[in-house]
């Protein structure tokens, strides 16, 4: 719901930007929110605080939660979340280590950790980051253990595999069976993974072939807009418009597809008033999520209507980020120098 490989260990903090804007953070799939109901029980209003960018709100519900029950796994998994969301990688290191602690055996906690550490490790030095990098790969690892059909954490080792170096346990010959032991329950994900190895391997050809096998047999929104990524990594922004316009149109959810959508026209230069649309459709929704937390979309929206000069629009959609996650817009604003 964005944001791409590195080869040496000096780069290693780069390494857990899978997939550019996906979204607006580490790599996180459409299917963490269609698996979500699984894991809820009495967590649902603090989940629905988290989907609605009501950070502050779900860190309320969920800290009541924990001082009831301490070993609440899913409640240390979303405030895992609450932390991430708002780019705090200690707090989610912290939260979603006690959730594995608590439930060992559930593989969307591995997930989260491993996501956790990879923020983490976007930040870290080299040798910080080669402990981390460690952390990362054992825990996507372990999610896909322990359940082989987590589609979300099979596409995160797959990520990792083709982004790391073979010294962190990296390597397209890892990422090449991963793909091979998924294509014959998810042939999508496996054709988006043989895509990203061959454009590692500086071949574009079979990598746009492969996405393109991907939108065949997926035909989602997703699809389309892994293939826009490509077109304009390789400086083909007619094409990854177009892309961009055939995942708007597939878009039936109003989901953190329209995210990606507007952020993809923004950095092409292209229809601005198509890129405002998406964002707007996106937050007027009911498909608002984690993978693209609304509080960054209002800011998003700020910068997109600041450039064309609706000054008090702009304000209006800061001040809405402001209401629903103080601090964490107070330390983006303060990074932008406004």
């Amino acid at each position: 719901m964005g944001v791409r490989t590195g080869v040496l260990l000096p780069s290693v903090l780069s390494l857990f930007l899978f997939t550019p804007v996906k979204l607006l953070q580490a790599q996180m799939t459409f299917a963490d929110v269609a698996s979500a109901g699984r894991m809820l029980a009495g967590d649902a209003s603090a989940y629905r605080a988290l989907q609605e960018g009501r950070v502050e709100d779900a860190a309320t519900l969920l800290r009541a939660t924990l001082a009831a029950d301490p070993s609440d796994a899913t409640a240390h998994q979303l405030l895992c979340r609450v932390a991430y969301a708002q780019n705090q990688a200690e707090a989610a290191i912290a939260q979603c280590g006690l959730a594995v602690s608590s439930d060992p055996s559930n593989s969307d906690h591995q997930l989260w950790l491993g996501r956790a550490y990879g923020m983490k490790a976007r930040r870290a030095g080299p040798i910080a980051g080669f402990t981390l990098a460690r952390k990362v790969q054992a825990s996507f690892a372990r999610a896909v253990e322990l359940d082989p059909n987590n589609v979300a954490a099979l596409n995160d080792l797959g990520e990792y595999y083709v982004a790391a170096p073979f010294i962190v346990g990296g390597g397209n010959d890892k990422a090449k069976a991963l793909a091979a032991r998924m294509m014959p329950r998810f042939p999508a994900a496996a054709h988006r993974l043989l895509a990203r190895m061959a454009d590692a391997e500086n071949d574009p050809t079979t990598a746009e072939s492969e996405f393109k096998k991907a939108v065949a047999v997926q035909k989602s929104p997703e699809a389309w807009i892994d293939l826009a990524h490509f077109y304009q990594s390789h400086e083909r922004p007619d094409d990854a418009v177009a892309a961009v316009r055939s995942a708007i149109a597939a878009d039936r959810a109003h989901d953190a597809v329209l995210v990606d959508a507007a952020s993809i026209l923004t950095a092409s230069q292209r229809d601005p008033d198509l890129a405002e649309r998406c964002l707007r459709d996106y937050l007027e929704s009911r498909a608002t999520s984690d993978a693209a937390p609304v509080f960054k979309v209002h800011l998003q929206l700020s910068r997109l209507l600041a450039a064309r000069g609706d000054s008090e629009d702009a304000h209006k959609e800061i001040e809405t980020a402001t209401a629903l996650a103080p601090a964490f817009t107070r330390r983006a604003r303060s990074a932008q120098g406004s």
